[in-house]
């Protein structure tokens, strides 16, 4: 059980990796996107942590709400017929 959660919980975080457009930006370049998140830490510094992490967090939050409001909207919208 914990070996499928643990699988699944890596495949979402590829996913986002996906979503985000980064592995496209990078051509799929393994050693890029591993230095690429490694830099990401490195930002992370222990006096501004929490205030980066809640930065990030909106962003994410706020892109997921569009995400979501486009597909409403495609969905919502009258479809027209030839």
């Amino acid at each position: 059980m914990q070996r499928r959660e643990r699988t699944h919980r890596l495949i979402e975080l590829g996913g986002l990796v996906q979503k985000s457009g980064l592995a496209d930006l990078v051509d799929d370049d393994r050693a890029t996107l591993y230095g690429a998140l490694l830099a990401l830490t490195e930002t992370l510094s222990p006096a501004d942590r929490q205030a980066t992490l809640a930065l990030w967090r909106r962003r994410g939050q706020r892109a997921f709400a569009a995400e979501q409001d486009a597909r409403t909207a495609a969905t919502d919208a009258p479809r027209v017929t030839p």
